[in-house]
This record gives C-alpha cells, structure tokens and sequence, in this order.
C-alpha cells in the first residue's frame, strides 16, 4: 500500500512538504488519458476537439466537487467533520499511537487508547486531495455540468455522451489503481487465494479493529476481497468492449452511454456486497446501490425511449401537386 506515491519538499519557500496522494494521481491520470481519447474521437467525428479539452476540465472539477459533497453527506463521516470543526474532543481516530503523532498529527489519549485531533479543523471536509470521493457523486454533477457547457457549445449532447460512455471506465480503471494503493474501498474477510492483507494502520485495518476482528490497529489486516482490483478489472474490460466493438454497432446516438451506464451501475451492485469499509447505507443496500438501481432504471428508461424514435417509421410525404 502507498497512500502516497511521492512528495515534493517545500523546505526552500519555508513550507512543509506537498504530498501526491496516489489516489488522486491515478484519477488525474485516468483523466490525461480520457481526454486524449475524447480529443482524437472528435477530431475523427469533424467536431471541435478543444471543446472536449473544455468539457473534460470542467468535468473535473465538477466531479471532484461533486465527488467530496456525496462522501461528506453519505460515507458515515459526516458528524466527524461537524465534530471537528466544533467540538474535537468527540473526535476519534482509530489508529495506533505512532500513527497518530506522525501521520494525523494529533493527540494520543492514554485514558482510552484512540487518537484525538489537536485543534478544530472547519476546513477538513474540503480537502478532497487527502482522500475521500465518491464515484457516483462525481458521476452526477460532472454529467450535470457537461449537459449544460454542450448544450452552450451547440455539440451534439448525445455523440459527447457516447465518447464520454467509452472513456469514463477508462478512468474508472486508473481510479480503483488508486484505491488499491491507498487502501481504501476494501473488501470484505475471505479465505480465497486471491486475497490481499493490507499493512499494519491501514483503512482495512482500522476497520477490522473497529469490528473485533484485529486486536490492534498496527497489525496487518485479515485477508479480504481485493475488491478495487475487480472493479478496475471490469471497467477496463467495459472500455475495451465498448470502444473497440460495440461503438460501431450502436442503433443511436446515446446507447453506448446509456450501456456505460447500465453494466456499471450492474457492476458496482454486486461488488458492493463484496465491500466492508465504511460508506454509508439505507436499510439493507448502501448510497451506491439505491444510486445504481435509479440510474440503472433511468438508462433502460431513456433506451426504450431512444429506440422508438429510432425505428418509428418516417411520416408520409405529401406529394406536391405539378403545375400544368
């Protein structure tokens, strides 16, 4: 596990160093190479290839933004934010005591063997770089701001949607390398051959010490479903099927988006059940599932629409009368 890939020393400007948590650099790099895709398809289609340059940034944004907002609200952490902000004492990080002097930076409580912050943060919530999104939250507000900056541009929505339905499980594929070195999104305890054990004060963990399966955080974790492997694994396999056979078999403008969006929200409905870190739930499902079945519904929806008026027959010409 690598939380962070590397880090640049800020020493000469009087400042700590800034670190490049690896989750962030593969979603910026599932990012650099989906654009490029979108570039080259729009140059191949006669479309302006700057306008997806465009759309891709605001994408980013938009998701990254979007992302964080669903984790704060959704993934269970919501009150620690709060509590961080206005009573840190309520805070408790489950972590191991060196850990929690070096890595958190906070205060070792003897009395109940957790880790406290040691000051109030208001602002903790807001740093996505340090870890914490969430795909669909992206999903929904990058797609809401690429609606609007296509229909600005006068791009055909539809044709954007295809390009973006063959690149996003691009990302989606870097995006879970990331998870996998940070360690988070893991799965649940298995005895199968395949299974990872994650380092002593991971998310995995802290977790499986939380639920009375570890005696200590700084232990290495119980063997679990290398949940983010199998989730990377079928995006990549999603792209390749969708960009290399079933984009030059479309009936419509919009099916190979509207397939994106149907095998994955699929995909992650079963994965899910594989899952064991924290992100929030209601009743028997989490936030993602019920997010899956809607746009699941949403997608079949908006094909059986797209269908009809694909095959519904043209009207009948009214002939135009000659003049003698």
């Amino acid at each position: 596990m690598h939380g962070r890939l590397f880090e640049f020393q800020l020493d000469w400007l009087g400042a700590d160093s800034l670190p490049f948590p690896s989750y962030f650099v593969l979603l910026l790099t599932g990012f650099v190479f989906a654009t490029l895709i979108g570039t080259i398809w729009a140059r191949r289609v006669g479309q302006n290839p700057d306008v997806i340059v465009d759309l891709g940034l605001a994408m980013l944004l938009a998701g990254i933004a979007g992302g964080r907002l669903l984790h704060v609200l959704a993934d269970g952490y919501f009150w620690d934010y709060v509590h961080l902000c206005t009573d840190p004492s309520k805070v408790q990080w489950q972590v191991g005591r060196q850990q929690c002097l070096s890595e958190y930076r906070g205060l070792w409580d003897t009395a109940s063997n957790v880790c406290r912050p040691k000051e109030a943060d208001c602002f903790a919530w807001a740093r996505f770089y340090a870890g914490g999104l969430t795909y669909y939250g992206g999903f929904i507000a990058a797609s809401a701001v690429a609606y609007r900056l296509l229909k600005q541009d006068r791009f055909p929505f539809w044709k954007a949607a295809d390009m973006a339905g063959m690149v996003v499980p691009l990302g989606l594929g870097f995006g879970r390398i990331g998870c996998l070195l940070a360690g988070c999104c893991f799965g649940d305890t298995c005895p199968l051959p395949w299974a990872l054990s994650f380092p002593p004060g991971s998310p995995a963990s802290e977790w499986q010490h939380k639920a009375n399966l570890l005696g200590s955080t700084m232990l290495e974790s119980l063997p679990v479903h290398p949940t983010q492997i199998y989730e990377s694994l079928g995006s990549f396999v999603l792209a390749g099927y969708l960009i290399l056979y079933f984009h030059q078999r479309k009936r419509y403008d919009g099916q190979v988006f509207l397939l994106f969006v149907a095998a994955y929200s699929a995909l992650r409905f079963v994965l899910e059940f594989f899952r064991s870190d924290d992100r929030g739930g209601v009743l028997f499902l989490s936030t993602s599932q019920w997010i899956g079945l809607v746009l699941l519904g949403v997608a079949v929806w908006f094909d059986r629409q797209r269908s009809r008026g694909e095959s519904s027959p043209n009207p009948p010409q009214t002939p135009t009368p000659r003049v003698a």
